[in-house]
C-alpha cells in the first residue's frame, strides 16, 4: 500500500537546504534533490515544494526528521489511503509542531476524546471554548503560514518517490 502528499518547505535559510534534503532521502530512501526558490515573505530565505509518494506514515517520518532545525518552516500533507487517515503536519519556529487528521475531502477531523475533554474545560471554566476549538483546528499555525504560502503561488512541483 502506498500513501502520497506535499512537502512545502514555506523557509529555509540556504545554509539548511542540503540537510532538508538529507533527511528527506533518509526516510524516502532515495536521493532528493529539491529546486529552491527564494522566499519573498522573508528575504535571505528559500522556499520548496515537492509531491511525494511512499508508505503511510512517511509524512510523520519526515516531520520528525525536520523539526529538530529552528530556522525552518514547513507544512507536509499525507491523503487519505484505504484503511488510513489523512494527516497535515505543520511546523514553525515559534509555534513548534501541528498535527491534524484530514479527512478524505480535506478537511480536519477533530478525535472525539479530544472535543470532550475541551468541552468539559470550558464548562469548568479553565479554557475558553472558541480559543480551545482554534487551536485543535490549528488556526494559530495557518496564520502564521498564510503569508509564506501565498508567496509560492504559482511555484515549480517535483515529484519524491519512495524506493521500494
Amino acid at each position: 500500500m502506498s500513501a502520497r502528499g506535499v512537502l512545502y518547505v514555506h523557509s529555509a535559510q540556504p545554509a539548511l537546504c542540503p540537510h532538508i534534503e538529507w533527511a528527506v532521502a533518509g526516510v524516502l530512501g532515495v536521493p532528493v534533490d529539491l529546486s529552491w526558490t527564494p522566499q519573498p515573505a522573508q528575504p535571505g530565505t528559500v522556499r520548496t515544494q515537492a509531491e511525494w509518494e511512499g508508505r503511510p506514515g512517511t509524512a510523520a517520518a519526515i516531520t520528525s526528521s525536520l523539526m529538530g532545525w529552528q530556522r525552518i518552516r514547513f507544512e507536509i500533507t499525507e491523503d487519505a489511503s484505504p484503511g488510513v487517515d489523512g494527516a497535515r503536519h505543520a511546523y514553525t519556529p515559534t509555534l513548534g509542531a501541528f498535527t491534524a487528521v484530514i479527512g478524505v475531502s480535506g478537511d480536519i477531523h477533530v478525535p472525539e476524546d479530544r472535543l470532550r475533554n475541551v468541552m468539559l474545560m470550558a464548562s469548568q471554566g479553565r479554557a475558553d471554548l472558541s480559543e480551545e476549538l482554534d487551536k485543535l483546528l490549528g488556526k494559530q499555525w495557518d496564520e502564521e503560514l498564510e503569508p509564506f504560502r501565498y508567496a509560492g503561488d504559482g511555484a515549480p512541483v517535483r515529484w519524491l518517490h519512495a524506493a521500494v
